[in-house]
């Protein structure tokens, strides 16, 4: 008599594994869409404390921006000198589609060169729903619209 597996026992087996590596995978997955959500709402914070320090030398003004910028190109710009490392802003983990910072004011300018915005509002859409807002009052959350900015009252 011979021993070994049936071909029964061996596809069992591996219908078994199969089935574990993918729930771990759609575990995995969420996971690393919240640990993204969470890096975005750190760098978002990075930029506010950037943006209180260029306003401390600016008369408590902010860069004045009229319409919506992306923040690691446009805002970083006309922070530059304020980050830490020159140059060194943040960007989000996936940096595509919806999921850029972006930044808003309510000044009339364009800029850092005149900056006259007394609020501001930054902004990213999560993988797990809605968007982060961190505004120039100091707070901060999750929002289901950015057009209504329910937080920053822009």
């Amino acid at each position: 008599m011979k021993k070994g597996f049936t071909l029964i026992e061996l596809l069992v087996v591996i219908s078994i594994i199969g089935i574990l590596a993918g729930l771990t995978l759609t575990g995995f997955a969420a996971a690393r869409k919240n640990a993204r959500d969470t890096q975005r709402k750190s760098d978002l914070g990075q930029y506010r404390s950037t943006l209180e320090a260029f306003a401390s030398n600016n008369n408590g003004k902010y860069p004045s921006r009229t319409t919506d910028v992306y923040a690691h190109t446009t805002l970083c710009t006309d922070l530059l000198g304020y980050f830490e490392v020159t140059g060194n802003c943040p960007v989000d983990p996936l940096n595509t589609g919806n999921h850029i910072y972006r930044y808003d004011s309510d000044g009339n300018n364009t800029g850092a060169t005149n900056p006259n915005a007394i609020n501001w509002v930054l902004y990213v859409t999560l993988e797990t729903g809605g968007y982060w807002e961190i505004c120039s009052n100091g707070k901060a959350g999750r929002a289901t619209s950015i057009a209504s900015r329910p937080s920053c009252n822009l």
